[in-house]
C-alpha cells in the first residue's frame, strides 16, 4: 500500500471520527459484539493461520491466542458502559459552589501495530481496547505472520467499515509510511529497537503512545522453592510458542543448594511435557523464520548443553534446549532469547542476586519460585519490572482484571480491561460551576481584610 493509499484511509477515518459516531457507547457495544461473534465464527480458520506461521496447535492456538482475545472482549462488552461513565470528584470549599467531575474520552484516530509472536492476540486485544474507548483504529500485523494477518484483514472488513476500522499490511514501506502520519494515539508492541523508532516518530507530532516491548525475564528459584512444581511450571512458560514470547522466563538464577535437583526436575519436565523426540512432535511449534532461527542457532553454547539442542533447519525447529554452567558473559545472556532455549545460572547469595538485578535494564517481566516471605516482599517492592508471578510464569498477562505492560527499557503504559481503556482514552477533569453564588475573593483589587482570611481558611 502507497502512502497516498495510507494517507487516504487515514482521512476518511479522521471524518469518521469527527462525524461522532463512535461517541456512543451503544454503538461501541455493538461493535465489540460483532467483533466477538465473526471471531467465533472464524476460529478454525484462525487457528490454520496460527498453524502455518508458528506451528502452533489447534489447543495453543485457542488457549493463548483467540480464546483470550474472546475473554477480552467479553469482558469489555460486560463492563464499557461502567468504564465510561463520568466519575464524580470532591469538590474544594474554595469552589463551592460547583460539581466536579471526570470522563474518559477517545483520542481519535489511533494506530495500532501488532508483532508476529501472538499476531491474532496482540491485534485484536489492543483493537478492542481501541474500539471500546470510542476510537477509530488503523491496524497494522505484522509482515512475518502472513498468514495470521490475513485471516485479521478478513474478520475486521466483515465487521466494520474501513472508514472506522481499517488494516495495512505490508512491510518496513508501510510501516515507514504510517509512522509519518499524525494519529491521536498510537499503540506498538515490538521489539526495542523499533519501539525505539516509533517514539522517535510520535514525538514529532508529540502523539501520545503505549509501548509494550520485552527484555530479559529473571526467573529466580530459591532455596525454598517447590522444585518439581516450580521445574513444571517454568518448562510450560519458558518453551511455550517455542519460547517466542516476551514475557517467557528468559533465564533461570537457581540456588546452590537446589540447583541439581532443578535441572533433573527440568529435563524430566521437557519429556514428559514434549515427549522423547519434540521435533518430531506435530504440535510442537517453529521458529518464525530462517533469520530468527540462525540467530537462536548461534547462542547456542553444545560444550554447555545438558538437554535438548536438536535442530532441523528445513522446518525451522529447534528443540527445548537447557544450558547449564552458564555466566553472565555467555552470548545467550547478551540479549532477549525469544526462543527455547534456557541457560541456568547459579547464585549463592539472595543479596547479591537483588543488588545484580537493580544494575540491568528493567524486564518485562521477572518470576520467583519461593516460600520465603522476605525475600517475596523485597522481589516485589524493591525491582523494577512491568509484572510478574510467585511461584508461577506468564499467567499474569491472561486476565482482564490487570493491566498489562513495561516499565523503563521493557515499555510504557499498559493495557487489558480497565487499563485497555484507559490507554485509549483521555480522561477529562470539568468543574461544573453554578452561577447563584459568586465568592469574591478571588477578584482584584486584592485589599479586603475579609477576603484574605477567607482565602486562607479556604486554602490550607
Amino acid at each position: 500500500m502507497t502512502a497516498q493509499e495510507i494517507q487516504s484511509i487515514l482521512q476518511k477515518q479522521r471524518d469518521y471520527y469527527q462525524s461522532g459516531a463512535t461517541v456512543s457507547v451503544t454503538f461501541r457495544i455493538a461493535q465489540l459484539r460483532k467483533l466477538y461473534d465473526t471471531v467465533k465464527k472464524y476460529e478454525t480458520e484462525i487457528h490454520d493461520a496460527l498453524h502455518a506461521d508458528l506451528g502452533k496447535s489447534a489447543y495453543e492456538a485457542f488457549m493463548c491466542e483467540s480464546g483470550l482475545a474472546l475473554t477480552e472482549i467479553r469482558y469489555l462488552i460486560r463492563h464499557t458502559r461502567r468504564f465510561a461513565r463520568r466519575k464524580t470528584v470532591r469538590t474544594p470549599l474554595a469552589q463551592f459552589h460547583s460539581h466536579s467531575y471526570q470522563i474518559a474520552v477517545p483520542y481519535g484516530n489511533t494506530l495500532i501495530m501488532s508483532p508476529w509472536n501472538y499476531p491474532f492476540l496482540l491485534t485484536v486485544e489492543p483493537l478492542a481496547d481501541a474500539i471500546a474507548a470510542g476510537n477509530t483504529a488503523i491496524v497494522k500485523p505484522s509482515a512475518y505472520s502472513p498468514a495470521t494477518s490475513a485471516i485479521v484483514a478478513k474478520i475486521i472488513a466483515e465487521c466494520f467499515d474501513p472508514a472506522y476500522v481499517a488494516v495495512v499490511t505490508g512491510g518496513r514501506a508501510e510501516n515507514a509510511a504510517l509512522l509519518e502520519q499524525k494519529f491521536d494515539f498510537v499503540f506498538f508492541t515490538g521489539s526495542q529497537a523499533v519501539g525505539k523508532e516509533v517514539l522517535r516518530h510520535t514525538a514529532e507530532h508529540l502523539t501520545p503512545a503505549v509501548l509494550e516491548l520485552g527484555g530479559k525475564s529473571p526467573c529466580i528459584v530459591d532455596e525454598s522453592a517447590d522444585i518439581p512444581l516450580a521445574a513444571k511450571r517454568i518448562v510450560f512458560g519458558k518453551y511455550l510458542n517455542c519460547g517466542q514470547t516476551c514475557v517467557a522466563p528468559d533465564f533461570i538464577l537457581c540456588h546452590t543448594s537446589v540447583h541439581d535437583a532443578f535441572v533433573k526436575e527440568v529435563k524430566k519436565q521437557i519429556t514428559l511435557q514434549y515427549g522423547e523426540n519434540p521435533l518430531a512432535d506435530t504440535d510442537y511449534g517453529k521458529i518464525v523464520n530462517a533469520k530468527h532461527f540462525d540467530r537462536l542457532c548461534s547462542l547456542i553454547d553444545e560444550q554447555k548443553v545438558v538437554h535438548g539442542g536438536q535442530t532441523d533447519a528445513h522446518a525451522c525447529k529447534i528443540a527445548p534446549t537447557v544450558m547449564d554452567g552458564v555466566t553472565w558473559n555467555d552470548a545467550v545472556m547478551d540479549e532477549e532469547i525469544f526462543g527455547p532455549i534456557m541457560p541456568i545460572l547459579t547464585y549463592e547469595s539472595f543479596e547479591d542476586i537483588l543488588s545484580l538485578l537493580k544494575t540491568k535494564d528493567k524486564p518485562l517481566a521477572l518470576y520467583l519460585f519461593s516460600h520465603n516471605k522476605p525475600h517475596i516482599d523485597r522481589v516485589t517492592r524493591e525491582l523494577s519490572y512491568g509484572g510478574g508471578c510467585i511461584n508461577d510464569v506468564i499467567i499474569h498477562l491472561a486476565t482482564s482484571e490487570m493491566g498489562f505492560g513495561g516499565v523503563g527499557e521493557s515499555g510504557m503504559g499498559s493495557y487489558h480491561g480497565k487499563d485497555g481503556f484507559d490507554a485509549f482514552s483521555h480522561v477529562k477533569s470539568i468543574v461544573d460551576k453554578k452561577t447563584w453564588l459568586d465568592l469574591p475573593m478571588r477578584y482584584r483589587p486584592y485589599k479586603s481584610k475579609l477576603n484574605n482570611k477567607l482565602l486562607h481558611m479556604f486554602l490550607r
